[in-house]
């Protein structure tokens, strides 16, 4: 991609209360701590595994796709609504998530891309489809319905 990207990821921009998600929040000092840009009119990231996220001997656990999938697509849901006064993105939750895995995505050190656009939205609501992909290969598509919160909810 050839246009510049934001300097701060979708989730170092969230409020620092909600910076606490196991995925993607900055806080989270043993969570996998992904970091999403906007770039055009996409959302990109690169995630590389740690050997010991395996589901099988050479492969990524499925449910590590499939909570980076879950953690990419609420940043870009995020990201595509307006942000608050004080320049945050709002926080959004998963309605829905959809993983189809297409081939094994491989635990050898390279990074797995995450690549993500809104596909359609309302007021409240972000659809929006996620590709999972090494070295250009797609591993994994998915599909997550983001939806923005009334209210914050109780920090504890």
């Amino acid at each position: 991609m050839t246009e510049s990207k934001q300097d701060a990821a979708i989730q170092d921009r969230y409020d620092e209360a909600f910076q606490v998600c196991y995925g993607c929040g900055a806080r989270h000092e043993h969570g996998l701590q992904l970091k999403s840009y906007v770039v055009g009119d996409r959302v990109v990231a690169r995630f590389t595994p740690r050997p010991d996220q395996l589901g099988v001997p050479g492969v990524v656990y499925g449910g590590l796709i499939a909570s980076l999938v879950d953690c990419h697509g609420i940043a870009a849901g995020a990201a595509h609504f307006p942000t608050d006064a004080a320049g945050h993105p709002p926080r959004c939750v998963t309605a829905s998530l959809h993983v189809d895995f297409r081939r094994p995505t491989p635990l050898d050190g390279r990074p797995i891309e995450l690549s993500a656009q809104v596909v359609e939205a309302s007021e409240r609501k972000a659809v929006v489809d996620v590709a999972v992909s090494v070295d250009g290969e797609t591993t994994a598509e998915g599909r997550v319905v983001a939806v923005r919160l009334r209210e914050a909810p109780p920090v504890n």
